[in-house]
């Protein structure tokens, strides 16, 4: 068997955020009307509550975790710019070298150099949602260089052209027998077989060979310690491990909200990451890189890069509220219980990060003139902040950003792209509403004039006759219907 071409060369190859924001509601409606769709992501949401409540027995237990868990987010948020110092000067005192990317773009030019300078035709990847964050796939195929992932989930979206669909587990979207069909199709020599196992040995093999040949190993970051200097990495399938040390170079690349102040306080964030996000007790992997390989070592890389992003996290980090969009360790668990996301899966977003915890953090990144819409796809039902292992309380964030796509533009704005969705008619509505609202004389007169006009309601109103009967006062108000029965 032989290595199949990455399915993102050249022609099969679209941007992370490969669907306008604009066409959302489209997107939206047909991934509603996918039967199919629908039932495999209750299914699998389902499956996955199940295991996050049965990680959690005690209420007491997983209260006293979460309070935990955000009180260290938040200490760590507070201290973030000295933390960021520290870490960097005890990573290189490591012999790790540290890069800094403003956005996108530096920091794939960073990792390019770095390739370049090593003569790399092949990079092999563990999960990052990072490196999908800043399209690190497309921006080497542009330039000659393979970059191949190698967890499960994301090779087989990668296989078949596609985006992750949840941050933990990519190709949820996907049948066994999709992905029989995807590898009998684009594995040279691989027949047809929806055995699973024998799907991951297909996978495996595949893989193992790409270790062997690769010149560089890229991976993400869970945790970064700063007073250690210690890159910690959460995993499951072992390709975290292979992708840090087998290739001669290790580039790693993290947000800069990951740093904490101490070791020890991983330990608790590691504890509620996995029980929330796979309802595992426990990773089958950590992995703890704290510098390159020592001269009586017989292992691990020559060198170790470290490339720390900010693209947008500083906006987020500077207004109060705000900031705690930040305080995400990305396990999840807010998608698995979102209704919304539920139906609609996570490819409709048309974001790296879909879900409650992506329509919180992807207007910081991409600003909120192409995504002004997104804090509008919930319910604001308050599931994700409940579930929230940090307490991030995303149903507040959600109304925050509606409120800062939807204000008048002005001169000080909290974010890029502030009043996005500004509707002068809208406005005028809404303030008109308030007035009538907050004046008991201006809500008996309007309420006189409805019930009268009545008969002049339109008969399509926007988006709500699309499934519902029009809203039509009635003939008579309940005020006057109280009066007459006196």
């Amino acid at each position: 068997m032989s290595a199949p071409a990455p399915a993102t060369s050249k022609g099969d190859a679209r941007p992370i955020a490969f669907v306008s924001a604009q066409a959302l509601r489209e997107r939206m409606h047909e991934a509603v009307n996918d039967p199919h769709l629908r039932t495999s992501f209750r299914g699998a949401m389902d499956f996955l509550m199940a295991k996050r409540a049965a990680q959690f027995p005690d209420e007491s237990e997983l209260a006293s975790l979460r309070t935990l868990s955000e009180a260290i987010r938040q200490y760590s948020l507070s201290k973030l710019p000295d933390l960021l110092e520290q870490l960097e000067a005890n990573l290189t005192r490591n012999g790790v070298q540290v890069h800094w990317a403003a956005d996108a773009g530096e920091a794939n030019a960073i990792m390019l150099g770095i390739a370049r300078r090593h003569a790399a035709k092949s990079i092999v990847k563990g999960k990052s949602m990072v490196s999908e964050e800043i399209e690190f796939n497309h921006a080497m195929q542009a330039a000659g260089i393979e970059a191949l992932e190698s967890d499960m989930g994301e090779y087989i979206v990668q296989l078949a052209g596609e985006k992750p669909s949840h941050i933990i587990m990519p190709a949820i979207h996907k049948t066994k027998e999709q992905i029989a069909r995807l590898f009998a199709d684009k594995v040279p020599g691989v027949d047809y077989t929806d055995n699973v196992d024998a799907l991951i040995q297909i996978g495996r093999q595949v893989l193992r060979e790409k270790f062997e040949q690769a010149d560089i190993g890229l991976s993400g970051v869970n945790f970064a310690v700063a007073e250690t200097g210690t890159l910690c990495l959460v995993e499951n399938e072992g390709n975290g491990r292979m992708c840090t040390t087998v290739p001669r170079v290790h580039m790693a690349i993290t947000g800069i909200e990951k740093v904490v102040e101490k070791l020890e306080h991983v330990a608790p964030l590691f504890s509620i990451l996995t029980r929330s996000a796979t309802g595992q007790a426990i990773s089958t992997y950590f992995n703890m890189i704290s510098g390159p390989r020592k001269p009586d070592e017989k292992d691990g890389p020559e060198e170790v890069h470290l490339i720390l992003l900010d693209n947008g996290r500083s906006q987020a980090y500077a207004d109060e509220q705000l900031r705690k969009t930040l305080q995400c360790i990305r396990c999840g668990a807010c998608m698995n219980h979102c209704p919304v996301y539920t139906r609609i899966g996570g490819h409709a977003y048309g974001t790296t990060y879909p879900g409650p915890i992506g329509k919180i953090v992807s207007p910081h990144m991409m600003g909120l003139e192409q995504t002004h819409l997104l804090p509008t796809v919930s319910t604001l039902c308050g599931a994700c902040g409940e579930v929230c292992p940090v307490r991030i309380p995303i149903p507040e964030l959600l109304v925050r950003l509606r409120g800062e796509a939807q204000s008048a533009p002005h001169a000080n704005p909290a974010m890029a792209g502030q009043g996005a969705g500004y509707s002068a008619l809208a406005s005028f509505a809404w303030r008109a509403w308030a007035r009538i609202y907050a004046s008991p004389g201006n809500y008996r007169l309007f309420s006189w004039l409805a019930s009268r006009l009545r008969a002049l309601t339109p008969s399509r109103q926007s988006g709500w006759t699309a499934a519902r009967t029009p809203l039509t006062p009635a003939p008579r108000r309940l005020r006057d219907m109280v009066r007459d029965r006196r």
